[in-house]
């Protein structure tokens, strides 16, 4: 009879990354739980990155750490890492590292590397939710925020100009208006087809909550990976997502004068869009500001 060695248990990992503002300063940090050793951690960053490059990094240099073959459960609460690994990149490199929409995949590097280390160990990927109080979670978090902080990340800058907009980009203006209880909305969508308008109305809502909304589905409508430039007047709206979002990310969705976020569960889906396209804010002015002029005057006439 021959002997059959026990598989030795399955590692454990948490990692996190991220930049502030993105694209700008980032870090990256891992925690390996080995069966009966202490948690080893494992941290770095770059001074000009974004959020997805920082979690594809954080998983690479924890699966890079491990000296030989190994069965790991890895957790990252990046939907990017975690559906890119297990459902989108095979089908990435058989169309030549393009999109079904015909684009570029981003951060081709990164993904190669990961997918290399991906068949040297058996890695079960895992998402987890973040800020929800996991502890190994919060950790990586504490670490990479820590990363981004010691690189200059994380302070208050101004959103994206209309000159940093690429040309491929989607553009959305965006105008809302609420009398009460009730609200209505007018909307362009510009992309390199042409030009579509979009309108509504609802109840029970204020001009805040009505504008995420808006921005959600949207965005929500466009292709996979399509970046984006939302044109709003909203500074709640604009700058809370250019800006103040990491910084309620790392509080746990609560404010500096430690109250909740008001409507958490509606930054919550814009922080995942977020993590999944490139959504930039510019300012509304010059022409931009126009043409929101013009949507004001729409939005009026619809009560």
């Amino acid at each position: 009879m021959t002997a059959q060695r026990a598989e030795r248990p399955a590692l454990v990992i948490y990692t996190d990354g991220g930049a502030s503002p993105n694209p700008g300063p980032g870090g990256w940090a891992a925690v390996i739980l080995q069966p009966g050793g202490a948690p080893r951690e494992l941290a770095g960053g770059a001074p000009s990155t974004t959020n997805n490059r920082m979690e594809l990094q954080a998983a690479i240099s924890a699966l890079t750490d491990l000296s030989e073959p190994s069965a790991v459960d890895l957790y990252t609460d990046s939907q990017y890492v975690r559906r890119g690994i297990t459902s989108w990149l095979a089908r990435w490199r058989a169309q030549g590292w393009r999109r079904r929409d015909g684009g570029a995949v981003k951060n081709v590097d990164l993904w190669r590397r990961l997918e290399g280390l991906n068949r040297r160990h058996r890695v079960h990927w895992h998402w987890v939710k973040g800020h929800a109080g996991n502890e190994w979670n919060e950790r990586v978090d504490e670490l990479a925020s820590a990363e981004i902080a010691a690189r200059g990340g994380g302070a208050a800058a101004e959103p994206d100009s209309e000159e940093a907009v690429p040309p491929d980009s989607a553009r959305i203006f965006l105008k809302v208006r609420c009398v009460g209880h009730r609200g209505a909305w007018v909307a362009e969508l510009v992309t390199p087809e042409g030009t579509a308008e979009y309108s509504g109305e609802a109840a029970g809502t204020t001009p805040n909550r009505l504008e995420l909304e808006c921005v959600l589905e949207l965005l929500g409508g466009l292709p996979a990976g399509q970046p984006a430039a939302v044109y709003t007047a909203n500074d709640y709206v604009r700058r809370g997502a250019a800006l103040w979002i990491h910084a309620w990310k790392r509080n746990r969705w609560r404010t500096r004068s430690g109250g909740p976020v008001k409507n958490a569960e509606l930054w919550h889906r814009l922080d995942r869009q977020l993590d999944e396209r490139r959504v930039q804010w510019p300012g509304p002015t010059g022409d931009a500001g126009e043409r929101l002029k013009e949507l004001k005057e729409r939005v009026r006439e619809l009560f």
